[in-house]
C-alpha cells in the first residue's frame, strides 16, 4: 500500500514538474516575441485586385441567379404539368427550392457587395 502511494506521489511530482517547465517555456517565448506590423496592405495590387474580383463576381451573381432560377422554374413547371399526382409534389418542392435558392444567392451577393463597399 505504501509503495503505491510513493509511486503515485512520484508521478504527481513528474507531472507538476513537466507542467511547470511548459508554463515557463510559454512565458519566456511570450516575453521574447517581437511584435510585427503590416504596413501598406491596402495599397497592394493583390488586395485591390481581390476587391475588384469579389465585386465583379457578386454583381454577376446578382444578375445570373434570377435568370437561372427563372429558367429552372419554367422547366420544373412544365415537368410538373406532365407528372402524375405523386410526382407533382416532388416538382412543387423543387420549385420552392429554386425560389429559395435564388433569394439566398441574391441576398448573399448583395450583402457581400455591401460589406465590400465599406472597404473602398
Amino acid at each position: 500500500m505504501k509503495e503505491k502511494i510513493n509511486q503515485t506521489a512520484g508521478r504527481l511530482k513528474q507531472t507538476v514538474r513537466a507542467v511547470g517547465v511548459g508554463i515557463a517555456t510559454l512565458t519566456a517565448s511570450f516575453f521574447m516575441s517581437a511584435p510585427a506590423y503590416a504596413t501598406g496592405v491596402q495599397d497592394s495590387q493583390i488586395v485591390k485586385g481581390t476587391e475588384k474580383l469579389v465585386g465583379d463576381v457578386t454583381t454577376w451573381l446578382m444578375v445570373l441567379a434570377p435568370v437561372v432560377a427563372g429558367l429552372l422554374i419554367i422547366y420544373f413547371c412544365i415537368r410538373r404539368g406532365m407528372a402524375d399526382e405523386m410526382d407533382q409534389k416532388k416538382w412543387n418542392n423543387r420549385i420552392v427550392v429554386a425560389v429559395v435558392s435564388c433569394i439566398g444567392a441574391v441576398l448573399g451577393s448583395a450583402t457581400l457587395n455591401l460589406i465590400l463597399g465599406y472597404y473602398q
